[in-house]
């Protein structure tokens, strides 16, 4: 028995060249993948598989043999995602990645096949943002893969291919939001104002319930979201973070329009929608759309999404000097992420408020006399 091998059996082949066998931990025997030109060669792979087995890395070759897309479909069922999310990733995963990769083992997707696809679906014409989602759902997916140990590392390597370049959005002034409030009727007028000023959502907007607003105490509630599906179904949700129920402020300066809403547009009883059509349902968005763009036509302002008073609340909200803190709790966010953004954003009116003190203080401030000293240390008014 001496110099019997204690991990593992290496043969040679008819063809000359060598293969490596051993057992796994689940008492099968395995081959390597790969035959190989010398015994040494054989060798070193079973010493290697040996550390991995000794280490705990070692993972059933046979296991990243199921196909991406099963494995992608089995990914989205188990996350417990919302149903938007849902519907997103699967159209991403029919569209985009199931043609390529749907078939594919997942040990045997690549990093160069991943690069090959991304340039396809860019070439194609498909839109960079719509490219990025579809790569960072890849990314995800595989980043599972590995952890359930089908595959050693994730073949995703693209440096930034998860990002998504988006072009940043104007800002309604003060007087643009009142000009579009003017146009839009008056039914929706206290619907352009609270996402204004208030930094509301769409989906929050029409979640809003007569209990949720307190014109006496100047707040609103927001407590749940609805979302509209692309079947045309609408949901009922809670906001994505528990930061997003939160209470919210309203300006004094639109409370009295609030009250008249109220009184006028309103649904009766506590649980009564605040927002409703003319036919006493909440209004679709794709309706809705139609009169913001003849509003925004009316009243002369361009390139201006719904979406977009959100941000002129937001930054309106962080000029007047509000904390990150505060500002997360007004936007409902549950990072700091977005609220540093609009901190940046004003940080360019700070710079001019400085600019216009120090204009003043130069103006105002005594000119300095013979014999003192300027700010560079340097003496005025004395002989060298």
């Amino acid at each position: 028995m001496a110099g019997r091998r204690a991990f593992g059996r290496v043969r040679k082949l008819p063809s000359g060249r060598w293969q490596a066998r051993y057992i796994g931990p689940d008492g099968i025997l395995r081959a390597a993948p790969e035959t190989f030109d010398t015994k040494r060669k054989a060798d070193d792979w079973l010493a290697a598989t040996q550390t991995e087995l000794r280490a705990g890395e070692w993972s059933d070759p046979d296991a990243g043999k199921i196909a991406f897309g099963a494995f992608a479909q089995a990914w989205i069922a188990e996350r417990g995602l919302g149903v938007r999310t849902v519907q997103l990733y699967e159209t991403l995963l029919r569209l985009h990645l199931a043609p390529t990769f749907g078939l594919t083992p997942v040990a045997d997707i690549t990093p160069a096949a991943i690069r090959a696809w991304r340039a396809a679906r860019l070439s194609a014409g498909v839109g960079a943002s719509t490219v990025a989602k579809s790569y960072a759902l890849l990314r995800a997916v595989l980043n599972t893969a590995v952890a359930d140990r089908l595959i050693r590392r994730n073949p995703c390597q693209i440096k930034g291919g998860s990002k998504e370049e988006t072009p940043e959005r104007p800002i309604a002034t003060v007087a643009e939001v009142y000009a579009v409030a003017g146009q839009i009727g008056e039914r929706y007028r206290v619907l352009v104002l609270l996402a204004a000023f208030c930094g509301l959502r769409w989906g929050e907007l029409l979640g809003l319930s007569r209990r949720d607003v307190d014109p006496g105490l100047g707040t609103l509630r927001v407590r749940q979201s609805v979302a509209e599906l692309p079947n045309g179904e609408r949901i009922t949700k809670l906001p994505k973070t528990a930061a997003g129920v939160r209470t919210v402020a309203i300006p004094e300066v639109i409370l009295a329009e609030v009250r008249r809403h109220l009184d006028l547009f309103a649904e009766q009883g506590s649980d009564g929608k605040v927002f409703v059509g003319p036919t006493g349902v909440m209004p679709r968005r794709n309706h809705f759309n139609r009169l913001w763009r003849r509003a925004c036509a009316g009243a002369g302002v361009t390139g201006l999404r719904f979406h977009d008073l959100r941000h002129t609340g937001n930054t309106l909200a962080a000029s007047t000097g509000a904390s990150t803190r505060e500002l997360m709790a007004r936007m409902g966010h549950s990072t700091a992420r977005a609220a540093l953004i609009y901190q940046h954003a004003t940080a360019e009116r700070e710079r001019s408020i400085a600019r216009a003190v120090s204009e003043l203080v130069s103006k105002a401030r005594p000119r300095a006399r013979k014999g003192t000293t300027d700010p560079k240390g340097h003496t005025r008014g004395t002989k060298p």
